[in-house]
């Protein structure tokens, strides 16, 4: 019957979607029952019309270990296979699904792993979690879009000493660099992720939509090519029933209720 265990749970609660990473006593590392849970997972948030915002993190000690180096090694056309078809579509979820996503560190994140906090919209850890990405100590390179997402966050020579030293880096470090947005005391990580995703959950879920898209493009558009799309969503977001809730009720002195329409 264990063999049946779901290894990703899915909760919603007032418009908040938590998916947890429930492989505990693996510090919830990645097989392949737990890759296909949690796109699974993300998929159904992202088609869910009550789902505003979600929540992702691990049960146990630990956010995720990473890959899980007991259920063995795949040869090399196996791993190009396994990053690109079972790795790749919950990075992306994450990425490309117009709903926030706040990702809660406990313990700590290692490996692969480290993509989904990356690829995050936002990202709380504890103050005793770490990062670390082990890879060059088996001879391996940063995978999962890892590469990408640090060289844009942190810029080649920091993303490469992260990458090349493969040493942990504290909760302290990594809001310092920009990895996390908040460090909060220990075990707090998933009730302060909760307790933002319920504040981003009353919000304007149009414009959060069009402001992560619009955020997630930036980069490959020239400025006179984000005033365009800029416009384009503006013109969207004063056209909606959200925009007139938000000026009445400021107006009235009451706070705003938005539908996303």
């Amino acid at each position: 019957m264990d063999a049946l265990k779901p290894v990703v749970s899915y909760q919603v609660h007032d418009a908040v979607a938590r998916i947890t990473l429930d492989r505990p006593d693996a510090l919830n590392a990645f097989n392949t029952a737990l890759r296909a849970e949690l796109t699974s997972a993300l998929r159904r948030a992202w088609a869910d019309s009550s789902v505003r915002v979600v929540v992702l993190t691990g049960a146990g000690r630990a956010f995720s270990a990473g890959a899980d180096l007991k259920a063995g090694f795949p040869d090399g056309a196996g791993a190009r296979r396994q990053l690109l078809e079972e790795y790749a579509p919950a990075i992306t979820a994450i990425v490309e699904m117009p709903k926030p996503v706040v990702v809660a560190v406990e313990g700590f994140v290692a490996g692969v792993a480290c993509a989904h906090v990356l690829a995050s919209d936002l990202a709380v850890m504890s103050e005793d979690a770490f990062f670390m990405l082990p890879f060059a100590n088996i001879a391996l390179i940063p995978d999962g879009g890892l590469t990408w997402l640090l060289e844009r966050r942190l810029g080649h020579q920091v993303a490469f000493e992260l990458a090349a030293d493969a040493e942990r880096i504290p909760a302290s470090r990594c809001r310092e660099l920009g990895l996390v947005n908040r460090v909060v005391p220990r075990g707090a990580a998933i009730d302060a992720a909760c307790d933002w995703a319920m504040r981003l959950a009353a919000g304007p879920p149009l414009a959060l939509a069009r402001t992560k898209r619009l955020l997630r493009q930036c980069s490959a558009l020239t400025l006179a090519g984000g005033q365009e799309h800029e416009a384009v969503a503006q013109s969207e977001c004063i056209d909606s029933a959200d925009f007139r809730e938000g000026v009445n009720a400021f107006f009235d002195k009451r706070p705003p209720r938005f539908v996303g329409r």
